[in-house]
């Protein structure tokens, strides 16, 4: 059902220092910041030659990254990311098997402008999942 790792998002407490970490450390391709006041985060993606790196910073007090970061003062990641074909059959098959879809369940509009859908941690070994349709 899953298809490839679309990214990984890593929680980061000082945005602009995380793009340079990125840029002149590791040499990597930094986007710009992406506001996505619907999921309360500002976020960056790094272009990577088998997938992407997410930063998440918060946008906003009410932001979920903000409660993150407080448990996390340094960062650190936050969720993974798999492409799926179909969303809404991933996510009645997952919710059949007995996961639990956060929120109301039906798909919001992430950072890539696709559907997307979160997956409990506590179903999948303590992970937060994101399913990006693509």
């Amino acid at each position: 059902m899953i298809g490839r790792l679309n990214h990984v998002a890593i929680a980061v407490p000082d945005l602009d220092a995380a793009c340079a970490q990125y840029r002149d450390t590791l040499g990597a391709t930094v986007g710009a910041p992406q506001d996505e006041p619907d999921h309360g985060v500002t976020v960056v993606f790094i272009d990577l030659p088998n997938t992407k790196i997410e930063l998440l910073h918060p946008l906003g007090h009410d932001s979920p990254i903000t409660a993150f970061l407080t448990r996390n003062p340094g960062g650190g990641i936050h969720h993974i990311c798999y492409e799926v074909d179909d969303i809404l059959t991933a996510r009645d098959r997952l919710r059949a098997a007995g996961a639990r879809v956060l929120g109301d369940g039906a798909p919001k509009v992430g950072a890539h402008g696709k559907p997307v859908l979160f997956l409990h941690p506590k179903d999948f070994n303590g992970c937060l999942i994101e399913l990006e349709q693509v």
